[in-house]
This record gives C-alpha cells, structure tokens and sequence, in this order.
C-alpha cells in the first residue's frame, strides 16, 4: 500500500493523470492520494465536473480529501455518509472519498486524524446572497477588484467547524489517547501560520482549535495546505505545507 500527498487541486486533476504523476504506473486502488482541502470537485455540479470526477474515480488509485474553505457544502452533504477504515467519510465516487472533520483513520497500520475547514480570506468586501445580485453584478464587481463572494454559490458557512465538529474532534483524540501518526488540515495552527505567515494571515477559532491540537497531541508529521506554497516548518520538519507538490509517506 502506498500513500500519497498533495495541495488544493481546486477541481483540476491534471497532476495526477499519466504524463504528469510518474507513480502512477504502479497504483492500485488499495493505493491513495490525499488532498489536503480545496479539493474542489464539487463545485457547481455540471455535466463537465461529474466526468472530471468520472476520470478521477476511473484513476487506478482511491483519492481521499479533507475539506477546505472552496467547497460546495451543499453537494457535499448529498453524497452518502459510511463508516471506513475507522472513520467516517462521505462517497462522492466508488473511489473517491471525503473524509470527514474530527475523524481518525487507519491506513497501512498508521493513524491519521482529519480537520477539514479553513476561513476564507477573501471575503474582505462581504458575502452577499443572490437575491441581492442583479444579472452581471458579480462579473462587475469583480472587474473592479471587490473581494467577495455569494452564500451558498462561491461561499459556505460550513467552511469553518460546527460546534458538533469540534466536540467530536476532541472525542476522537480522546478516545485515541491524544495520539496520532499523521494529522491532515486544510489549514495549519496558529502558531504555524504565523511562522510561515507573519501577519498575512490572522489566527481564528480553527486555527486555534488547531494550536490546541499542535500542544496536546503527539504526531510525527503534520501535513496541510491552504496557503498555496510547498514547504516544510518546525523542528524536523514536522509540519508540511503542500500546494502542488506530491509526496508519498515512508
């Protein structure tokens, strides 16, 4: 079994397909490729984007992702909920999986705890809702330069953790001793963004829910994306941004 990780592919899949993925010659489906968040294959639900995800599942490996902040929440939540490899994952394809936030799963006799979510960050000049939207307002408003987005077409409230998600988070690591082989973000904790970020970013509630995790548990690496840059941080590298880049655990 191989293991296999990369960043945002916002609903371009082109990475992982021959030419481009030099592993993928020898990839079952008893081997993965994780997305760390803005996966972005659903996104608005046409006839183009389902045979996008058609190639992704007829790929010879199983993809698995973490949710992030470019997601559509509401395609997401009609795909079916099933228990897998100890947690719980949503089947978007026969082999292509979200795996939920607070989970903790075990591939190759490793565990690996998943938060999806991230704040989004561009949303400085407000979220609007469609009936406030008259035909060509958006195309306007972003010839302009505005910064926002539209709830529940471009933006999702769900991009950040309920409290549900948090408690069951916290329950999963309980239950597993505070103890993990590999944790899988969207986002990174507050600490870590701010050694990579100074004050690009600001902390918020899952980045610090996230800072409470970096603390408390015991892990030997962190991955995530978010950011749209491949590099490593911390002591021993421990913490592994991933943009464009693929990796494979050892």
């Amino acid at each position: 079994m191989a293991i296999f990780l990369t960043g945002d592919t916002h609903g371009d899949f082109s990475r992982l397909m021959e030419g481009v993925f030099p592993a993928l010659d020898r990839l079952t489906k008893e081997d993965y490729v994780m997305v760390c968040g803005d996966f972005g294959g659903l996104w608005q639900g046409g006839s183009r984007e389902r045979k996008r995800l058609d190639r992704l599942d007829a790929r010879p490996f199983t993809t698995l992702f973490v949710d992030g902040n470019h997601e559509n929440y509401d395609l997401l939540a009609r795909c079916s909920v099933e228990e897998w490899k100890g947690g719980l994952v949503r089947r978007v394809r026969p082999s292509v999986l979200h795996l939920t936030r607070g989970q903790m799963f075990e591939l190759d006799g490793k565990k690996i705890f998943t938060m999806g979510g991230a704040q989004s960050h561009d949303i400085q000049d407000g979220v609007l809702e469609r009936s406030q939207l008259m035909e060509g307002d958006l195309e306007r408003l972003r010839h302009e330069g505005a910064r926002v987005r539209v709830n529940h077409l471009t933006w999702w409230r769900q991009e950040l953790p309920s409290p549900e998600e948090y408690r069951q988070a916290r329950q999963t690591l309980d239950q597993n001793g505070w103890q993990a082989d590999y944790i899988v973000t969207h986002c990174a904790p507050s600490a870590i963004q701010q050694a990579l970020f100074q004050e690009a970013y600001q902390p918020d509630h899952l980045t610090d829910f996230l800072e409470e995790i970096r603390q408390k548990c015991r892990f030997e690496t962190w991955f995530f994306g978010h950011y749209h840059r491949d590099c490593a941080a911390g002591d021993r590298s421990q913490y592994v941004l991933l943009y464009e880049r693929i990796i494979e655990l050892k």
